[in-house]
């Protein structure tokens, strides 16, 4: 079987892709995979053949920063290189448009990587869910008219909301996490399926995390990773962060990721780092500070870290409810001191919340199960898996 990856290429969409990348090859599989130019040292760490993409610096064709805006562009660049390397499947991301299209012309599966909770509205259940719903079913809306905009620039003649919400699913729609982080009783779609996390990142330099774990002197404190998402153009979590690791029994290793303008003050506890791995940090503290993506919540959980979230925009609020409503993490509040961090050091019912469902996560399968869905869906091609697809003006 030859799979083609495609996903956005910053490290939350592609790292997991190339976990069931590899998980593929580890059984006899061909996989190649199409990212951005910049990702030519991660493609090599995971021993899969890049086909590099030029693309702006990380702001166009295959970034997520900028995925409304260069679809027609990551249509044609897919398209292109799937007509050339002829794969069975194609496995792409959550938000990755131009993929979804490239299968739909090529007739081929595509499988979806999600996010560890569900974004859009359940068929069924969910309706108590508070304020979140409204969000759900905007983000669709929202979600589903990009798509059209794509399917329009393409020459294909857009959808319906219910043919255009079945595409975004693609032929499988895979989450990253776990049913206790779905509203209590909804349902999900069908071909959307919890498989666990897919994590996987490039090896870390021993030297790096020695230097970073004692320098500068611990002198007792405890150590806490920060992991910041995008603030959308709000102040960030530098005041709470300040607050809670000046003068305090608390130190900070901060991952700046994609945010913007980190102001730590001079006096606080922090250290600020910009990596490309974040597991071998978080096995050595205590807890876990995130906006709420995807990537550090799963790894935080799978090491049985507590976490306490702080959420801005696009999907964070949402998981950090429903992490809070799990009982694996506490809302940041806006004036955070090191009081609280210690009321959250001592919270047993949080940590042992952390723990277990940690343990079901790392017990899902990931890679493995989604390698298991990919497999199958190159076995069985579901005729229900896209809408017959129409040429604008074909009749």
């Amino acid at each position: 079987m030859k799979v083609l990856l495609c996903p956005l290429s910053d490290p939350g969409y592609l790292y997991p892709a190339i976990a069931v990348g590899r998980e593929l090859r580890r059984r006899g599989h061909h996989v190649t995979l199409l990212a951005r130019h910049d990702t030519g040292p991660t493609a090599a760490a995971a021993g899969i053949p890049l086909t590099a993409v030029n693309d702006d610096n990380g702001t166009g064709t295959l970034s997520v920063c900028s995925w409304p805006r260069y679809q027609l562009d990551q249509y044609r660049v897919i398209l292109a290189e799937a007509r050339l390397q002829q794969p069975d499947a194609l496995l792409t991301s959550v938000l990755c448009h131009g993929a979804l299209l490239a299968a739909d012309e090529l007739d081929i599966p595509v499988i979806v990587l999600g996010l560890a909770a569900h974004l859009w509205p359940y068929p069924v259940g969910g309706h108590g869910e508070p304020e979140i719903p409204a969000q759900r079913h905007w983000r669709l809306r929202e979600t589903i008219r990009f798509y059209n905009e794509l399917r329009d620039e393409a020459g294909f003649t857009p959808f319906d909301h219910h043919a255009a919400a079945r595409a975004l699913l693609g032929t499988r729609f895979l989450l990253r996490g776990d049913p206790v982080l779905e509203y209590p009783g909804a349902r999900l779609p069908a071909d959307v399926h919890h498989v666990g996390p897919c994590l996987w990142e490039p090896n870390h330099d021993p030297a790096e995390l020695d230097r970073l774990l004692g320098d500068p002197p611990s002198n007792g404190k405890r150590l806490v990773y920060v992991h910041l998402g995008r603030s959308f153009q709000g102040v960030g979590l530098w005041p709470q962060l300040n607050s809670a690791f000046t003068g305090g029994p608390f130190r900070a290793i901060v991952e700046l990721g994609r945010s913007d303008n980190p102001t730590p003050h001079p006096d606080a506890d922090i250290t600020t780092v910009q990596l490309s791995w974040m597991a071998p940090l978080v096995e050595h503290v205590d807890l876990v500070i995130t906006s709420a993506t995807s990537a550090p919540v799963l790894t935080a959980l799978t090491r049985g870290r507590p976490l306490l979230v702080a959420p801005a925009g696009s999907e964070q609020p949402l998981l950090a409810e429903a992490c809070v409503r799990a009982g694996v993490a506490l809302k940041l509040p806006e004036r955070a001191t090191s009081d609280f961090l210690l009321k959250a050091l001592g919270n047993s019912p949080l940590h042992l919340a952390a723990t277990q469902l940690g343990a079901r996560l790392t017990a899902a399968g990931g890679a493995p199960l989604a390698a298991d869905h990919i497999e199958r869906a190159t076995m069985a091609r579901p005729t229900e898996c896209q809408p017959a697809k129409s040429r604008a003006g074909d009749g």
